[in-house]
């Protein structure tokens, strides 16, 4: 009857465990998925702003072409608001993940830009002394601002989705251990006894993180706020923070387990310390381990 109980108890168990895993698998499909979603959510603003701001320039040129009577710099406003608009055509041919063709429309859109800045100069200084079409350049001006608050609202979102996408990208680092070595490396239980602490942890998987070298740098605070540092240092949010341990590693977006050692050469007092670790000018973990005298 034991043993029923006990295969009993076991099959639940192992049922649980199994539940468990397929939907931790489950929540990181939907994780990596809304991360997708978001980049090409990101790539299409882009595009719409774009699209916005060839548009505006578009429009601008033949507003611009009613405020003269110059037959030649008619036919020039004519002619470069065509080309605007053929490449406004273009750009909507283009899908939004075709980074090649957006770049060099957006590469199109800068010498557009310098073109019509140069215009409204030249347009601007033939009607200073014209009040009627300085009123209507000023009523231009107006359309221009609003078109360009609509663009600067693009840009804002745009942002968000940037920054949320970079908080995506970030290394994190799990499971982190610190055990304190005595002289014959096994565990010590009291401060005076630890001669070298080993520091492991996980470099979780993350397929939206850049690959390739990474430094990693672990920082262990000591009880007193002190740094346990041989004077080495690392840029974190515009100011040098000084590290315990640096160790280079090749990522390639897959879970790597990392492990480094602190040899204790100094008086270590009883109380909490810390550990940090920084990676790409991230925090990416943290943990604290305390020991007695």
């Amino acid at each position: 009857m034991e043993k029923k109980k006990s295969i009993i108890i076991a099959s639940v168990l192992g049922a649980i465990i199994l539940i468990g895993g397929f939907g931790y698998l489950y929540y990181r499909l939907l994780q990596t998925n809304a991360q997708n979603e978001e980049m090409l959510k990101l790539a299409e603003m882009d595009k719409m702003e774009m699209e916005n701001e060839y548009a505006q320039f578009a429009r601008q040129y033949s507003e611009m072409k009613t405020q003269i009577n110059n037959d030649s710099l008619i036919a020039q406003l004519d002619k470069e608001q065509q080309r605007t608009e053929e490449l406004l055509a273009e750009l909507k041919r283009v899908k939004s993940s075709d980074a090649a063709e957006i770049s060099r429309l957006k590469k199109e859109l800068a010498t557009v830009r310098a073109i019509m800045r140069s215009y409204i100069y030249e347009i601007d200084s033939l009607n200073r002394l014209n009040q009627e079409l300085m009123n209507e350049n000023r009523q231009v001006k107006a359309r221009y601002t609003e078109a360009t608050q609509t663009i600067t609202n693009l840009t804002n979102e745009k942002e968000t989705l940037s920054d949320k996408v970079a908080i995506a990208s970030q290394l994190d680092a799990t499971s982190i251990s610190v055990v304190g070595e005595n002289k014959r490396g096994r565990k010590a239980r009291k401060i005076k006894d630890v001669k070298q602490f080993v520091i492991s942890f996980i470099i979780a998987k993350n397929i939206t993180a850049p690959t390739g070298n990474k430094s990693i740098y672990v920082r262990i605070t000591k009880p007193t706020n002190e740094v346990l540092t041989k004077g080495g240092t690392f840029e974190y949010e515009n100011r040098m923070l000084e590290y315990s341990i640096k160790k280079d590693i090749e990522y390639n977006g897959e879970e790597i387990p990392v492990t480094v050692y602190w040899e204790v050469n100094e008086f270590l007092s009883a109380g909490t310390y810390r550990v940090s670790i920084f990676a790409d000018g991230n925090n990416i973990g943290n943990s604290t381990f305390t020991y007695d005298k």
